[in-house]
């Protein structure tokens, strides 16, 4: 028998009330993450792929599965029918024959582009409802609870891809008329 520092009681209910808060949340995510692409002929994957490898500049296969949280052959797959429609562009390194690499085209980067102009808070959900608690608390929901539970799963470099990813947004997009257009290369500090 373990010694623990919480009862079973405690560590089933916290489990159960993460696994049901976490799949009410994911649905209404994944229906406003749909809503959103769907007029771009992309599904989730497709998209959450194209996003990692432009904020990556390249990722391999592997890290696209693990940055993308699926599986190996899930992100082989819809990278290449990505490639197909002339989105991402396949690779193989010198130095390492055995990953194949990906790496966003401009047609690419002007789907993602587009589908960041085209985004609409009124629209989301998940938004619309930490939008309350942004008026009362002057901020959202900082997350820092559940980003060291992600990190204790996924590591270090998880969270750090995460974080890279937001801040690429945060310094190479500014707000125009209420639609984020990217700062153009020789504006760039």
């Amino acid at each position: 028998m373990t010694n623990h520092q919480y009862s079973m009681k405690e560590a089933l209910i916290f489990s159960q009330r993460m696994a049901q808060l976490s799949k009410a949340l994911w649905k209404a995510i994944e229906k406003d993450w749909q809503r959103w692409i769907k007029p771009y002929d992309l599904n989730i994957n497709e998209h959450h792929i194209l996003s990692i490898a432009y904020h990556l500049k390249g990722a391999s296969i592997s890290d696209i599965a693990k940055f993308g949280v699926m599986h190996v052959s899930t992100a082989f797959n819809f990278s290449k029918k990505l490639e197909e429609r002339g989105f991402l562009r396949f690779s193989k390194k010198e130095a390492d024959k055995r990953n194949t690499y990906v790496e966003i085209t401009a047609d690419g980067e002007l789907l993602l582009l587009e589908l960041m102009e085209c985004f609409n808070p009124d629209t989301n959900s998940v938004f619309t409802g930490s939008a309350p608690l942004r008026d009362l608390f002057g901020k959202f929901p900082d997350l820092m609870e559940v980003m060291a539970i992600v990190k204790n799963i996924y590591g270090e470099d998880f969270v750090e891809i995460f974080e890279k990813s937001i801040d690429n947004i945060d310094e190479e997009f500014y707000e125009v008329d209420g639609k984020l257009k990217k700062i153009p290369e020789q504006q760039k500090v």
